[in-house]
C-alpha cells in the first residue's frame, strides 16, 4: 500500500486529489496538510511514502517544506524517507529548479489527467523520479540548465564510464529507461544497472538529482 500525504492550502484541491485517489486499491491518503510546516510535521510523524506538495502555502512554503522533508532522517529507522511530488502550474515554472535542488522526486501539473497523477505516485513510490511529460524537456532546459562556469565538475563525474556518460545525457533530456534502451539497443535491465551505478558514483538520491548535476556540470546544454 502506498501511503500519501496531500499538502495544499486550498481545501477544494485537497478534496479533489483525495477523490481521485480514493478508488485506487493500492493508494491510501493518510493525511492532509494546509501549510508547509504541518506537512513537515506530518511527514515526520506518519512517514508517508509520497507527499503531494503545493509550492505556495502559508507558514512555510512548499520549497522549504520539501527541503526539510528530504533532509530529515525518519523517526523510525526502518522507515523510508518520504518522496515529494511537486504540484505545479506553468505560472510557477520559476520554482521548478529550486524544487529540484530541494530534493523533489517528481513534478505533476495541477491540471494533469488523473491517470498521470496516479502514475506519478506509483513511479515515485517505486524509487523512480518523474517530471510531467508536458514540461520535462522545456523545464529541464530552462531551469536545470544553469551551470556555473567556475564550478568544478562533481567528483563522481570523472568516474563515469563513456557508456554511463551517454546514459546520463539521455536521462538529462527526459528519456525514460525504456526509451534509453531503445536508443542504445540494450535491455531495460542493462539501463537500470547503468542508472544505479551513475547514482552511486555521483552520490545522489535519484535521477532528478543526477539531471541537475548533468546540467550544472555542463555535460548537457539547453537544446542539445
Amino acid at each position: 500500500m502506498i501511503r500519501v500525504l496531500i499538502a495544499d492550502d486550498q481545501a477544494l484541491l485537497r478534496a479533489g486529489f483525495r477523490l481521485i485517489l480514493r478508488d485506487e486499491p493500492d493508494i491510501d491518503v493518510v493525511a492532509e496538510a494546509e501549510d508547509g510546516a504541518l506537512a513537515v510535521d506530518m511527514a515526520a510523524r506518519l512517514a508517508p511514502d509520497v507527499v503531494l506538495m503545493d509550492i505556495r502555502m502559508p507558514v512555510l512554503d512548499g520549497l522549504e517544506a520539501t527541503r526539510r522533508i528530504s533532509a530529515a532522517a525518519p523517526i523510525d529507522p526502518n522507515a523510508v524517507r518520504p518522496r515529494v511530488i511537486i504540484l505545479t502550474t506553468f505560472d510557477l515554472d520559476e520554482y521548478v529548479y529550486d524544487a529540484l535542488r530541494a530534493g523533489a522526486a517528481g513534478f505533476v501539473l495541477k491540471d494533469a489527467p488523473p491517470d498521470q497523477l496516479i502514475g506519478a505516485i506509483h513511479a515515485v513510490a517505486a524509487g523512480d523520479a518523474l517530471i510531467a511529460p508536458s514540461i520535462t524537456r522545456r523545464l529541464i532546459a530552462e531551469f536545470a540548465a544553469r551551470p556555473d562556469p567556475a564550478a568544478a565538475p562533481p567528483p563522481g563525474m570523472a568516474d563515469l564510464t563513456p557508456r554511463e556518460l551517454e546514459v546520463l545525457r539521455l536521462v538529462a533530456t527526459g528519456r525514460s529507461n525504456a526509451e534509453i534502451a531503445d536508443t542504445l539497443v540494450v535491455s531495460g535491465t542493462t539501463v537500470k544497472s547503468h542508472v544505479a551505478r551513475i547514482l552511486m558514483k555521483l552520490e545522489v538520491r535519484d535521477r532528478v538529482q543526477a539531471v541537475v548535476l548533468a546540467y550544472e556540470s555542463g555535460l548537457v546544454r539547453p537544446g542539445a
